[in-house]
């Protein structure tokens, strides 16, 4: 009778550990997506403010350059493409597409020099160019936290208590193709 009240519990002790393994690992993979998602909304956070930024950018560029009416269709295009964006690959089209119809604005800007110096463009184009930045390091810190997540989520014994309570692989934030070519710059116009 001693040796079979041992052995129970034996078996409760292990099957306890077990459990507060199995917690942490849990535990850990749900600080982990907590992580990817909070990355994810510093991402949005920053297109907010960009897209915010936009038109008073381009309300002032129409006014020195209101022939351009492709452009202004492109960026405001691009800008309901991306409020409309429901997952990261989605949003990355999205936010290339934009960023490329800003790139072109700002090549139109190129020919009015009276535009460059306008006190309201440069402001604009500097907290644009802010922005920018701060996209920049969202998307790092983006893709810092979702290859922690999909890194540990793999590991074993976390791959059992991931595929046990459905912890789904994330997407990177990829870089928008032609962003390895170097950008041709000509000060001679």
């Amino acid at each position: 009778m001693k040796s079979g009240i041992k052995w129970l519990i034996g078996i409760v002790a292990l099957v306890l550990i077990i459990i507060f393994v199995g917690v942490g690992f849990y535990n850990s993979l749900v600080t982990l997506e907590q992580d990817v998602d909070t990355a994810k909304a510093n991402i949005d956070t920053q297109l907010q403010r960009r897209s915010d930024l936009i038109p008073n950018l381009v309300n002032t560029v129409q006014g020195y350059a209101s022939q351009e009416k492709e452009i202004f269709t492109q960026i405001a295009d691009a800008r309901t493409q991306l409020a409309g964006a429901t997952n990261v690959a989605e949003e990355a089209t999205a936010d290339r597409a934009l960023s490329s119809a800003l790139s072109r604005l700002l090549l139109i800007v190129e020919n009015y020099p009276d535009l460059k110096s306008n006190q309201n463009f440069r402001d604009l184009s500097v907290q644009l160019e802010g922005t920018e930045n701060r996209i920049a390091i969202a998307r790092q810190d983006y893709n810092t936290a979702v290859t922690r997540y999909n890194t540990t989520r793999r590991r074993f014994p976390n791959n059992i208590i991931a595929g046990l309570f459905n912890f789904e692989p994330r997407t990177l934030f990829e870089a928008s193709s032609g962003a390895q070519e170097v950008p041709t710059v000509d000060f001679n116009r």
